[in-house]
């Protein structure tokens, strides 16, 4: 059973989920502290880990979700259900893309999709700084990690410094100081 309910959940999360992986935290959070798989603790530290390893973080998160809820079979279905309403949906986009894309309705309806994809990602990131403590309370546990989410951000932005370097480091540093 619960092997059916991660792929239907997975499955939903990937048919309703638009902007890219990123953008679909949000509710991938949500359904798993729904079905009570994990905390919202546990499940920032698996996005951490979901970022940092090769492939979408989407479905990074669905493997992990899943090999921690049901094992390996877990992973498995998570994995299949997240990425099969993408492939459906690009196999039939694919085949009227060429000839749509150049209408102006779509073109439009592009445009306004944008936006909405930056707020997503910034209200997933708003929840995690929250619920990791960087938002909401002063102390100094909170002023250390804006101070290192404002050092990653700046080695990113301005010195282009390769986003698995910066995670190391800051890996590296929450070892040392916490």
């Amino acid at each position: 059973m619960i092997l059916f309910e991660l792929f239907k959940t997975f499955f939903t999360i990937g048919l309703i989920s638009f902007g890219g992986g990123y953008a679909m935290i949000p509710v991938i959070e949500l359904e798993v502290t729904q079905h009570d798989w994990m905390t919202i603790q546990e499940f920032t530290d698996i996005i951490a880990i979901a970022g940092m390893s090769p492939g979408p973080i989407a479905t990074n998160s669905a493997i992990f979700v899943g090999y921690r809820t049901a094992g390996f079979s877990g992973a498995l279905v998570s994995a299949f259900g997240m990425i099969l309403p993408s492939l459906i949906i690009i196999l039939i986009i694919s085949t009227f893309f060429n000839r749509a894309n150049k209408h102006r309705t779509v073109q439009s309806a592009f445009y306004g999709l944008r936006p909405i994809i930056v707020g997503l990602i910034i209200y997933a990131a708003i929840k995690f700084a929250v619920s990791n403590e960087l938002l909401g309370t002063l102390s100094f546990h909170s002023i250390s990690l804006l101070g290192i989410f404002g050092t990653a951000l700046l080695a990113l932005i301005k010195f282009s410094v390769h986003p698995a370097l910066v995670i190391i480091a800051a890996g590296a540093i929450g070892m040392v100081f916490y």
